[in-house]
């Protein structure tokens, strides 16, 4: 049996809520998650969350430190044909990942190529950055709507926007139906493509 793969880029501080439930979710449906990084190494997750009984409110997310997570490849070696599908992850590892010239090339071919590509949370910031959602629908925490309409895009407030290849979640709680869409995507193209 082929085994279809699709690419999970991560950096340090990566959403692990974000990121873990993809590595185990896509398999179920036979799709083999390879995650990438700057390096091949192993990178350290974090957590977001506003605390529901904090005595002293946050007006945005808490970070603190998570569970660990390995890249098996870094940027540059990855041949992006390889891959049917990529998912860009949040936390604020795309802060900084958006400067990675190889991964914005990796970037760019998913979108070139048609193939489904998601994006939740701050993982739009990596997207934005390679160009690649001018004219496109997307959701994303309310608080990188400016990441979008800023690269043209047009920023919508629900849990899930699918617009063509590209697929969006607000947040990690929007982990079931971005995935259920996701998976709709890539089987769908994976049909198309052989």
């Amino acid at each position: 049996m082929m085994t279809w793969k699709v690419l999970l880029p991560i950096g340090d501080a990566t959403e692990v809520m974000d990121t873990l439930y993809p590595i185990f979710r896509l398999p179920e449906d036979d799709f083999e998650v390879v995650v990438a990084g700057p390096e091949a190494r192993l990178y350290h997750g974090v957590m977001h969350e506003i605390p529901p009984d904090s005595s002293i409110p946050w007006d945005i997310t808490r970070e603190q430190p998570a569970y660990h997570v390995r890249a098996t490849i870094a940027f540059k070696d990855v041949v992006p044909t390889d891959y049917v599908g990529l998912f860009l992850s949040g936390g604020r590892a795309p802060e900084y990942l958006r400067y990675d010239h190889h991964l914005l090339d990796v970037t760019r071919h998913f979108f070139q190529a048609n193939k489904p590509v998601c994006s939740v949370c701050h993982g739009v910031e990596i997207a934005a950055a390679a160009g690649c959602i001018t004219g496109r629908k997307m959701t994303s925490v309310a608080k990188c709507a400016l990441d979008i309409t800023s690269f043209g895009g047009e920023y919508v407030n629900q849990p899930v926007v699918v617009d063509g290849n590209l697929v969006s979640g607000r947040t990690w709680h929007d982990n079931t139906p971005m995935l259920k869409a996701f998976v709709k995507s890539l089987k769908a193209y994976v049909a198309a493509n052989g």
